[in-house]
């Protein structure tokens, strides 16, 4: 079992929610944190929290959809602790409204930041990965990977894109000695549904005849929160999966993930679309 202990760990998305609840446990575990995030004051603030010293944390505000910025994440990491040791791609947000009026435009940014700009940070940990024989990617996906939702396709094919990329990447990376593995949270309090609905404002604002449709997803949400989970407890499943020598291809939490996920698979697909509806 791997010890975390001076482990190099690079997070995206560090600032706030999942990304800032897995450095905090990581920290406590003696890793050696890069802490990336678009938001600096957060993420400062975050870094001199867990190390006064700045001696096992560095902070590198960017946008990872920026080539610059991933290069430089990647090169100042390299600069401080000399090498990356595993990488938590957690950054990323959600585009919500009906398909056909969300600008295709808005529906690649949503890709850019989700899927494309994911990839490309990845390609640039490997290889000294792959040179030393070892190493993690920990890739957040969601359930929404695996289960799509109305008024939410655009972010849900982001995460199943996320799934098809982290079972092949799994493969080409096994014979190195690089572990791969896909983190499926469910429904977490964080700030992401506010954020959704913020990037989504102009879609909402004129969602027309989905209307109904989208009080009745409001309502689901609002049950949800009776049994949504706390950030720590995907930053606990990103802790298992970094002590493993052989994590699961995938791990889902908090509970009610999990019986989604084996309701999808028991059920026929019309009858759990129907389940899906959370109907007031």
């Amino acid at each position: 079992m791997p010890a975390l202990s001076g482990q190099v760990v690079v997070i995206t998305g560090a600032s706030s929610g999942i990304g800032e609840a897995t450095a905090r446990r990581l920290a406590r575990a003696g890793s050696k944190l890069v802490l990336a995030a678009r938001r600096l004051d957060r993420l400062e603030a975050l870094a001199r929290e867990l190390d006064p010293t700045g001696a096992s944390i560095l902070a590198v505000p960017g946008d990872i959809t920026d080539d610059t910025d991933r290069r430089r994440l990647v090169a100042e990491a390299l600069k401080k602790f000399g090498r990356i040791d595993a990488l938590v791609n957690n950054a990323g947000y959600g585009t919500r409204g009906a398909l056909e009026m969300v600008p295709v435009d808005a529906i690649r940014s949503n890709f850019e930041t989700n899927v494309f700009s994911l990839l490309a940070l990845t390609q640039l940990a490997v290889p000294q990965m792959r040179e030393r024989g070892s190493g993690c990617i920990v890739n957040i996906g969601s359930v929404a990977g695996r289960i799509a939702r109305p008024l939410s396709s655009i972010y849900d094919a982001t995460k199943h894109a996320l799934e098809a990329f982290t079972d092949g990447l799994r493969g080409e990376l096994q014979p190195f000695g690089v572990r791969v593995t896909l983190i499926r949270p469910g429904f977490i309090k964080t700030e992401f549904i506010a954020a959704a609905d913020k990037a989504s404002d102009e879609y909402l604002a004129n969602i027309g005849p989905y209307a109904p449709f989208w009080e009745d997803s409001r309502a689901g949400v609002q049950k949800l929160r009776r049994v949504a989970g706390v950030p720590d407890d995907i930053a606990k499943l990103v802790e298992c999966a970094l002590r493993s020598d052989n994590p699961a291809p995938r791990y889902s939490g908090p509970f009610h993930a999990k019986i989604f996920l084996l309701l999808k698979w028991l059920l026929p697909d019309r009858l759990f679309e129907f389940a899906l509806r959370l109907k007031k």
